[in-house]
Parts: structure tokens; C-alpha cells; sequence
């Protein structure tokens, strides 16, 4: 009974002190916290511009993400054989890619000379990079990601008998789609648009390399915190506070998929 107690409180050191490591960052921001400021600091000439772009690019860019992304969590869902495993593995890329890297990449994609920036520029006098564009963007290749692999494992659970017994009456795959797939992955497609949302809402390294940093057109609020923690520190932990309770806000939503 001892060795066990023992045992046990060998193992609760370390556990504690990497439960310390994720803790004490985020006390230490709530300690230094001006709360009596609070709003005042909220006010400051660098948040909301950044808040509002950060609304407008994160909820584009989920919209993206829900049209774009779940037709292919879909596809991925019903695939198999090495084509759908690699599929999988090039759009789990950008989760471990460094966001710099990523931005870099957008903007050998994108840019001006982009493999794909150069024609639209040649047409049409586009330019992408350093736009509210290049933030949508930026933020959709972080993003989509997650919000696919959320929705493929949700769509995965689902009992393919259903899909037989629809395609044996005479359903469609588009309705097969619809009908019973997107009803019995609701809650999957709800978290994947949390999490991606979330995620979106983030973003930095790879906004900051191909959207630039330009006040009211591509800063958006991890950008304003960076700039603001140089001039004016107590703004910079406010709009963090807020980006804070957004994140506890996305858990929460969470909380019933991952935390049961």
C-alpha cells in the first residue's frame, strides 16, 4: 500500500509541474491583468480595428472552410487505399508545418509571381499578398485542417449501413450527402467549425508573412498584440484577456465532444 502511495507521488511531480508550465503563463496574464482598465484599455486605437478585421477575415474564412471542407471530409471518409492516405497526410501538412513556412509557401503560391498569384495578376491586375485577401487565406491554410479531420472522423463513425440501405431505395450520393450524412455528423461538424474558428482566430506567423501587418487592413488581433506590447503593454494584455475567454468559450463548446 505504501510502494503504491509512493509510486503514485513520484509520478504526481511531474505531472504537476507540466500542468504548472501551462497554467502559470496564463495566471501570470490574469495577475497583470489592469481589470479596473479593463474596457478602457479595450478602447485603445489598435484593438478594435484589429478585433472587427479579425470578425469579418475569421468568419469568411470559417464559411470557406464549411463549403470548401466538408464535401472533402466527406470524400476522405469514404475513401480508402494509399491515394486517400496520402490525401490525408499532404492536408495534415500545414497542423505541423512551421506558420512562417506556410506563409512563405502562400506566397510563392500567391504572390505576384505565385504559380497561381501571376496568371490572376495577368488577368486581372490582382494583387493578393498584404490584402484582406492574403488574411483570408492565410488563415484558411491553417485552418481547413482541422476542421476536415474533425468532420472526416465524425462522418467515419457513421454506419455505412445507412448509406446502403439510402442507395438501395434509390437516394442519390448528393442526397445520401445531405440527407443523412450531414444530420448524423452535426455534432463533429460543429466542433470541426469551432476548433477551425478558433484556430483562424490565432493565426499569426503566416498573416504576418503574406498579409503584412498594416493597421485597419490586414492587423489582425494577434498582430495588434504584438505591435501593442511594444507601445502601449496594458492594451496588449487586454486584447489578450480577450482573446482568452474566446479560447475558454471554444472549449466549452468542446467540452461535450472531447472532455466526456
Amino acid at each position: 500500500m505504501r510502494s503504491a502511495f509512493r509510486g503514485r507521488g513520484i509520478l504526481l511531480v511531474p505531472a504537476a509541474l507540466g500542468m504548472a508550465l501551462v497554467v502559470l503563463p496564463l495566471l501570470g496574464l490574469v495577475v497583470r491583468t489592469d481589470w479596473g482598465g479593463l474596457i478602457t484599455h479595450l478602447r485603445a486605437p489598435v484593438v478594435w480595428p484589429a478585433i472587427r478585421l479579425s470578425l469579418i477575415t475569421t468568419l469568411t474564412t470559417l464559411t470557406l472552410a464549411i463549403v470548401l471542407g466538408t464535401p472533402l471530409a466527406w470524400a476522405l471518409a469514404q475513401a480508402t487505399g494509399r491515394l486517400a492516405t496520402w490525401a490525408r497526410a499532404i492536408l495534415t501538412v500545414p497542423v505541423v508545418l512551421p506558420p512562417v513556412v506556410g506563409g512563405v509557401a502562400l506566397l510563392l503560391a500567391y504572390g505576384r509571381n505565385g504559380i497561381v498569384g501571376a496568371p490572376v495578376f495577368e488577368a486581372f491586375g490582382w494583387r493578393i499578398p498584404f490584402t484582406p485577401m492574403a488574411v483570408v487565406l492565410s488563415q484558411l491554410f491553417v485552418s481547413l485542417p482541422f476542421y476536415v479531420l474533425a468532420v472526416e472522423g465524425a462522418m467515419r463513425s457513421i454506419d455505412r449501413r445507412y448509406d446502403r440501405i439510402a442507395a438501395t431505395l434509390g437516394a442519390s450520393p448528393l442526397r445520401v450527402f445531405t440527407r443523412i450524412a450531414l444530420p448524423l455528423a452535426a455534432p463533429g461538424i460543429a466542433a470541426g467549425a469551432a476548433l477551425a474558428w478558433a484556430r483562424a482566430l490565432g493565426e499569426f506567423g503566416a498573416t504576418i508573412t503574406f498579409a503584412g501587418n498594416f493597421k485597419g487592413r490586414t492587423q489582425t488581433a494577434p498582430l495588434a498584440v504584438y505591435i501593442a506590447l511594444q507601445s502601449d503593454p496594458q492594451a496588449a494584455i487586454a486584447l489578450s484577456i480577450a482573446m482568452l475567454a474566446v479560447s475558454i468559450a471554444v472549449l466549452g463548446l468542446l467540452r461535450g465532444r472531447w472532455m466526456s
